[in-house]
């Protein structure tokens, strides 16, 4: 396994756990992690683990920005590894 692959998948892992955190953290009325940091988890490579945090701790789904701007970065980031897997000579993604 590519150590680039490791990486993204660990840190998909503690992203989609984040999200489940934040959930647990709301039921509790207590301190939230800010959404516009659960944003940038999700743009800077976290996307897989924050749709996966949505759709399986039913977090954020009601907030309109976070069901469109996560799968779109989903699809970017998926653009994007199909562009470096054809541009870029072994390339894993």
């Amino acid at each position: 396994m590519n150590i680039s692959a490791a990486v993204l998948f660990l840190f998909n892992c503690a992203v989609f756990f984040v999200y489940g955190r934040d959930k647990q953290l709301a039921r509790r009325h207590a301190y939230r992690v800010p959404e516009r940091v659960l944003l940038a988890l999700a743009f800077f490579g976290g996307s897989p683990g924050a749709l996966m945090g949505m759709l399986v701790f039913h977090h954020k789904t009601r907030k309109a920005k976070f069901m469109v701007l996560v799968p779109l970065f989903l699809i970017l980031h998926l653009l994007a590894g199909i562009l470096l897997y054809y541009l870029v000579p072994g390339t894993v993604f």
